[in-house]
């Protein structure tokens, strides 16, 4: 299934502290809580412009929604579930802390109309956790992903890259162990310095320090086409592009077509060993890819044909049947 969704974003409220990288209200955006009444106004709009209602979520973002006030969150439900059914939208998808979830509140969440849920997992690493304050263990995460799947919901993963204590091994480990669990769904964020919190005065203070977008690239493009080959559709790689992240960042690892590198990437990796194995040095070469990934094939603005050009090669990349996706076949000649 394409994800789609209707985001509803509950800024920060629910959260027990504040992670050291934290500030919900730049990362989303909004200033003011959603009520019932904001959400049927957003169902109800979005009822008549979504072009396939039975392919959309109506999903909870920002805070952790499991732990916002049990009153405020089931009125947040109850407003979205009456838009959940045949004929409106296919069920509501919720984002949440590992430490907030129960077979109670899963239930709740059954009830009225829920089919997803997200872990921000963020991290599978103890030092990596504690240094960023998340307040939960890795067993956390582990014991809330084996709830959700014996609930019978689908099961979204959220990773950040690059947080704070974390080494290039503490990020493989993470992935490795959120692929064990088997999501359904994958987010890859790197993490992105917000001014005025504990991760921007770590920054200022150089004692947290980032190792360039280049890092952050290499290690999602791997991780984003490992996940999709296993099955994990990864509905998110890179904050969206937004003038309150933009404005508020002090550094880190954000650009706007973050994913679009990333993809890019995976195909240069992948153009490079086809040539490799042809023994193609120089000269022109015609590359085949899956409809629909020639600009990813080309890379952001031409990124991989001028990366190939400095090698001596000229490739034209051109859309082919039967090619699987993040793959690619080589002709030579003039194309």
């Amino acid at each position: 299934m394409k994800h789609s969704n209707i985001s509803i974003f509950v800024p920060h409220v629910g959260c027990p502290h504040k992670c050291a990288f934290c500030d919900q209200r730049t990362i989303t955006g909004e200033q003011s809580l959603p009520h019932g009444e904001d959400v049927r106004a957003v169902c109800e709009k979005a009822l008549r412009e979504v072009p396939s209602p039975a392919d959309t979520e109506i999903a909870f973002f920002g805070g952790s929604f499991t732990a916002i006030p049990r009153d405020y969150m089931t009125e947040l439900l109850g407003a979205a579930g009456k838009f959940v059914g045949p004929g409106l939208f296919r069920g509501i998808r919720v984002s949440t802390r590992p430490d907030y979830i129960d077979e109670e509140v899963l239930g709740i969440l059954k009830d009225c109309g829920t089919v997803a849920v997200e872990l921000g997992a963020q991290s599978m690493s103890e030092k990596v956790l504690r240094a960023n304050e998340r307040g939960h263990t890795a067993g956390d995460v582990i014991r809330a992903a084996k709830l959700i799947r014996a609930a019978g919901l689908e099961l979204g993963l959220q990773m950040m890259i690059g947080l704070y204590e974390s080494e290039e091994q503490d990020e493989q480990e993470t992935f490795d162990a959120l692929m064990e669990l088997g999501p359904d769904t994958l987010r890859l964020y790197p993490t992105v310095v917000i001014k005025g919190t504990r991760l921007a005065e770590l920054f200022e203070k150089g004692v947290y320090r980032t190792k360039g977008l280049d890092y952050a690239v290499g290690l999602c493009a791997g991780f984003l086409r490992t996940a999709e080959e296993r099955g994990t559709r990864v509905i998110k790689c890179g904050l969206h592009a937004s003038e309150f992240v933009e404005r508020d960042m002090a550094g880190g690892y954000y650009h706007p077509a973050f994913r679009e590198l990333c993809e890019g990437l995976i195909y240069r990796r992948e153009i490079e060993k086809a040539l490799d194995k042809a023994g193609i040095t120089g000269g022109r070469a015609e590359v085949l890819v899956e409809p629909g990934s020639v600009s990813k094939a080309v890379g952001q603005k031409k990124a991989n044909t001028e990366y190939f050009a400095r090698r001596g090669i000229g490739i034209k990349v051109r859309a082919s049947g039967g090619v699987r996706k993040y793959s690619c076949l080589i002709r030579t000649g003039n194309g």
